[in-house]
Order: C-alpha cells, then sequence, then structure tokens
C-alpha cells in the first residue's frame, strides 16, 4: 500500500479530478478528508470510499477553500479525527467561461483567483504549521493546468490564475524544502470533467476535434491520469522530488 498510514485531505473531491485522487489515495491506505462546496457530491464519494474501504476511510467536509474561516475548521477536523495530516491536495478549481477577456466580469476574476490562488495560500496557513508541529515533513499538491504553461486564448484570467499557482508551488517548494515538506503542481490538459464545457465553449463534435488536434496523443485528460500522477508525487517512494510542475497532458507542452 503506497499510502499506508497517512491522511489527506483532496479540496475539490466531489467529483471529476478530486473524486479521482480521493479513490487512489483511499485504495492505497489512505483516510481522506473529501472536500467540496457541493455537499451532495462530496457525500456521495465519501460514502463510497467508506463501501470500498471500511468505514471510517473517508469523511466528507464542506468548506469554501477561499474562506480562511473555513480551511482552519477543515483542517483543525482532518487532525480532530485521524489524529495527523500528511497530505494537502489544493484540487478546487474555477474558472469563467471561454470568452473574451474584457467581457469576464470582476465577480468571475475574483472568484477566480480566490479559488485557484488565494486558497493556496490559506491552505498552506494552516497545513504548513501541522506539519512543522509532526516533524515529518508532508506533501502539498496544487492542480494547475497546462493552461499556466500554454494558455488559449478566451481563457486570459484563468489562465494567469493557473500560472500564478505553478510559480507560488516553485516558490513554496524551495523555502519549505528543508523542513522535507515538498510541493508541486499537476498542469492537466483539459479534461472530461464538469468543467470541460467552460473551457472549450459550446460541447460540440467540432469544438473537442478543434480541442483534441493539440493534443499529440489525441484525447482529453480523464480523472485517473491525474489521480495517478497525484499519487507518485504523493508517496514516499518520490521523497527526493519537490517543485515539479508535472504535464499531464498527452505532449500538449511539448
Amino acid at each position: 500500500m503506497r499510502l499506508e498510514g497517512k491522511v489527506a485531505i483532496v479540496t475539490g473531491a466531489g467529483s471529476g479530478f478530486g473524486e479521482g485522487i480521493a479513490k487512489i489515495y483511499a485504495s492505497e491506505g489512505a483516510k481522506i478528508v473529501v472536500n467540496d462546496v457541493n455537499e451532495a457530491g462530496g457525500t456521495r464519494v465519501a460514502a463510497e470510499i467508506d463501501k470500498a474501504h471500511g468505514q471510517g476511510t473517508a469523511i466528507f467536509v464542506k468548506a469554501d477553500v477561499s474562506s480562511d474561516g473555513d480551511v482552519k475548521a477543515m483542517v483543525e477536523k482532518a487532525v480532530a479525527t485521524y489524529g495527523r495530516l500528511d497530505i494537502m491536495v489544493n484540487n478546487a478549481g474555477f474558472t469563467h467561461k471561454n470568452k473574451p477577456m474584457l467581457e469576464v466580469t470582476e465577480a468571475e476574476f475574483d472568484r477566480c483567483f480566490a479559488v485557484n490562488v488565494k486558497a493556496i495560500y490559506l491552505a498552506a496557513r494552516h497545513v504548513v504549521p501541522v506539519f512543522r508541529k509532526q516533524g515529518k515533513g508532508g506533501v502539498i499538491i496544487n492542480t494547475a493546468s497546462t493552461a499556466g504553461l500554454r494558455p488559449r486564448p478566451g481563457l486570459t484570467w484563468y489562465n494567469g490564475s493557473k500560472g500564478a499557482a505553478i510559480t507560488i508551488t516553485k516558490s513554496m517548494a524551495v523555502e519549505l524544502a528543508a523542513e522535507k515538506i515538498r510541493v508541486h503542481a499537476l498542469c492537466p490538459v483539459a479534461g472530461e470533467t464538469g468543467m470541460l464545457a467552460d473551457f472549450m465553449g459550446e460541447d460540440t463534435p467540432e469544438r473537442r476535434k478543434q480541442f483534441t488536434s493539440v493534443i499529440p496523443m489525441g484525447r482529453f485528460s480523464q480523472p485517473a491520469d491525474i489521480a495517478n500522477a497525484a499519487l507518485f508525487l504523493a508517496e514516499d517512494s518520490s521523497e527526493f522530488l519537490t517543485g515539479l510542475a508535472m504535464e499531464i497532458d498527452g505532449g500538449r507542452c511539448i
């Protein structure tokens, strides 16, 4: 079991990439705090994990990752329930719809940076002190995007938020390395999740062909692709890796 005895918080785990990460972590022996603002989705995922791996393997905590109070309470709940915390996955994300940059509202811009950037800051504020107190290091994984590396038109402010997440990841990795706290970013290409239409615009066969035509492997990413990468980065055998912005993109960024 690659994560035996570990405890992980996975935000945005009520669907999509986060659900995939939470479930693969549980299958490898971790206890999981499933977080989402969508109570129905988060409760479902936690229940499915418990059914597959035993009662108490997962709990659901509803929290807005852009709220300091919510994040603080979520981290405290994780430690109170499982006695420790080893892995923090900042996966919750938000995007404005694909449209010209000047048509994005201020509210959409603010929400994009609150969920995609501020949430990393808030998680660090509350998770890093726990790691330091435990004295055994830890892992922080931030879900960024190929959009932060190879921007597409129509997603300018989202692209910027993911570029910020990548730079923050690398800076955190340098600052925390001496304490054996490892920090990585996942950079998926557009995936088969509920956010796909926001990235593409109208979901039509023509639009799908247009998007996948620039992915050498010829398909969108799947939650399992991202989950497997997140598992590799979190396990102890990857202890000498930090600061990676791992492209999970079928060759898109080559």
